[in-house]
């Protein structure tokens, strides 16, 4: 194992990446938002979206400060109002590397100038994926540096290929989810999460990807029994994706036949619609004490052959 690199204070550009990986699977991250660019197991072909800009511009991208969209594109703190975008800031912003081994890279944000004119908090974010044995583990650090409470919302949005090689139908892939999800889901309307609850679209514990499920918007899980779950096609190649920090999930591709699936783990979802309240009191916002720290952690994990049944 090479000896490990600390780069205190090294920012690098967007466009270099890092690569680690070991004799079963290679990954490569951007510094720009520490986006996930690249994962490629030993015995076969890139599981990851490769980011076509006609299409949809992301590979994997990082969700911070917020997940989602809030009303008006803004954040209300204690009654004083701040513009902020989709899915925050961090997918756009070039990140230090860290520390880095052969298996591990870690990359850290920190609060700027530019970051509290649109959020007001201070924080150092450190996300580290680690290569162990044949599977990627991504692990978010959210510290708070301040003496007063850090209000905070994030996620992971990686995009898989779909089919997973060109070999495979469309058609056959499918999520299966570690336990049944009878409660249903909810979709975005007019920028907002709907405030009914739909039908579920799993049977038992299986959900038959097709093109018409995102027709509308994604599909969001705000009461999700699971923890984990499997994408791919029976008898053939998949994604194992464990995620068992976070309470929210969202499935999502561009309505049309976009080649690429995205499944996101999330603390927070988008703001129910008609939500113009305090940052404090948006679903999914979590309290970080004081000088306290939270972490959150998935797995992906490429499999060669998925279960036939589930």
């Amino acid at each position: 194992m090479a000896p490990r690199i600390h780069r205190k204070g090294h920012r690098v550009t967007a466009s270099q990446t890092t690569t680690i990986g070991n004799a079963a699977l290679t990954a490569s991250i951007s510094a720009k938002g520490a986006e996930l660019w690249s994962l490629v197991p030993a015995w076969g072909e890139e599981v990851i979206w490769q980011a076509d800009p006609a299409v949809w511009g992301w590979h994997a991208p990082n969700l911070f400060p917020i997940v989602g969209t809030l009303a008006d594109d803004t954040l209300i703190h204690q009654g004083v109002r701040y513009e902020l975008k989709n899915h925050g800031f961090l997918r756009e912003s070039p990140t230090d590397l860290i520390a880095r081994t052969d298996t591990q890279a870690t990359f850290r944000l920190t609060d700027s100038a530019e970051t509290r004119r649109r959020f007001p908090f201070a924080f150092e974010l450190t996300i580290s994926f680690r290569v162990e044995d044949d599977r990627l583990v991504q692990t978010f650090s959210v510290t708070n540096p301040a003496a007063t409470p850090l209000l905070v919302s994030l996620g992971a949005h990686p995009a898989f290929r779909w089919p997973l090689s060109a070999a495979l139908d469309r058609s056959a892939h499918r999520l299966v989810f570690a336990q049944p999800e009878p409660r249903g889901i909810r979709r975005v309307v007019d920028n907002g999460l709907g405030p009914d609850r739909l039908p579920t679209p799993v049977t038992g514990r299986v959900l038959a990807l097709d093109d018409s499920l995102f027709d509308v918007s994604a599909m969001v899980w705000d009461d999700l029994d699971s923890r984990s779950l499997t994408y791919g096609v029976p008898g053939g190649p998949g994604i194992e994706m464990t995620f068992g920090d976070f309470p929210h999930f969202g499935v999502w591709s561009k309505s049309g036949g976009a080649d690429f699936l995205c499944l996101e783990p999330w603390q927070g979802h988008i703001s129910p619609l008609g939500f113009r309240g305090e940052l404090a009191d948006k679903p999914g916002i979590v309290e970080i004490a004081p000088g306290a720290s939270r972490q959150w952690s998935l797995t992906i994990r490429p499999l060669r052959r998925l279960p036939i049944d589930p």
